[in-house]
């Protein structure tokens, strides 16, 4: 019997897409699955919708909105499988996606988690995400984002960090990287979690791979679509510094942070230019955010170093860093007019 994969999704007010997503999920190949819903406190009736047409799902309710985060990291608790599965609200999944998914994280026990090959479902014919990479500015470099799919995406290949929309692991290697019990820094609340998560994985001796065999469908920006852009921004860019300030060893910390705030505050700058206030504000209170925590901070720092870390960052370069041309940078707000260059 196949070993129990754990689904965990998270709701807010995402009813519209459930039925899609959950018919998909029944439909699916892998037969030994358990779907956890958490629902963050919606209002659109997404729980009783759930419980009256999906009663096999095991549905867990918060008192309030905890976020992508928050969400997961409850559901957390409740999975029993071998195999946790980290799936968006607003996805559809085709018949092997498990399967493949599983596959691959079967061939190796050194690879931790595994992403699929997302497509956009209003556009199928391009990319949401392939995965992503360090650079040395401390951004990621988003490879297949918004591209039109074609044969280079098409590669088995390790990335540094995998999407959350879609993303399997092992969960003898989550219990590994936890910290105090939690999967997702407990602070962030939404963006740049998985990739924090994904570092720690990493530094915990295991790889991350695309599978691009295994496909899903994702209705970009469903959620975020609903939030105010400084909002994004603000724990984009807190989290970001935050993971940063854990994750990396001494002299990767040294040449990065420095250049990454940098860039942060002319990124700030430009925003009050461009009479965009609340952007500027938000940078700014994404920094401070971080002086304030730096205690925490810290003390998780340690654990990660400490407890967590079996390898050193020289080790690990070769499979997370990419260094793209300054014209990457040029075209950060529109990735879809920047063309891929092909990974190794």
């Amino acid at each position: 019997m196949k070993k129990l994969a754990s689904i965990i999704i998270v709701n807010w007010n995402g009813k519209e897409y459930l039925k899609n997503c959950l018919t998909s999920l029944k439909d699916q190949d892998y037969e030994n699955i358990e779907i956890i819903f958490v629902d963050n406190n919606s209002n659109d009736g997404s729980i009783d919708y759930v419980k009256n047409n999906f009663p096999e799902v095991k549905v867990v309710s918060n008192k309030e909105n905890l976020g992508f985060v928050g969400g997961n990291n409850v559901g957390y608790r409740y999975a029993a499988g071998e195999y946790v599965l980290i799936l968006n609200n607003d996805t559809q999944v085709t018949k092997t996606f498990l399967l493949e998914l599983v596959r691959a994280l079967e061939s190796d026990e050194k690879i931790g988690a595994v992403q699929s090959k997302i497509l956009l479902m209003d556009n199928p014919g391009y990319l949401d995400s392939a995965g992503s990479y360090l650079t040395p500015t401390g951004f990621l470099y988003y490879f297949g984002i918004q591209k039109k799919d074609e044969p280079k995406y098409n590669k088995q290949m390790f990335i540094y960090s995998a999407k959350g929309a879609c993303v399997l692991f092992r969960r003898e290697v989550l219990k590994r990287v936890e910290l105090e019990g939690n999967i997702f820094d407990k602070r962030f609340f939404c963006y740049f979690e998985e990739t924090d998560l994904m570092h720690r994985i990493w530094l915990a001796g295991y790889k991350i791979m695309y599978v691009p065999k295994s496909v899903i469908y994702h209705k970009m920006g469903a959620t975020s679509a609903r939030i105010d852009n400084s909002f994004i921004q603000y724990h984009s860019f807190k989290n970001r510094i935050n993971a940063h300030l854990k994750n990396l060893g001494i002299m990767q910390l040294v040449l990065v942070l420095p250049l990454h705030l940098l860039i942060c505050e002319f990124f700030a700058l430009a925003s009050l230019m461009s009479k965009n206030v609340k952007l500027f504000i938000a940078v700014q209170k994404a920094i401070w955010w971080n002086i304030g925590e730096i205690q925490t901070t810290l003390k998780f720092r340690k654990i990660i170093q400490n407890t967590i870390r079996k390898v050193s960052d020289k080790s690990i370069e070769k499979y997370i860093y990419k260094y793209p041309p300054l014209n990457y940078y040029y075209h950060i707000k529109d990735l879809s007019k920047y063309e891929d260059y092909e990974q190794n």
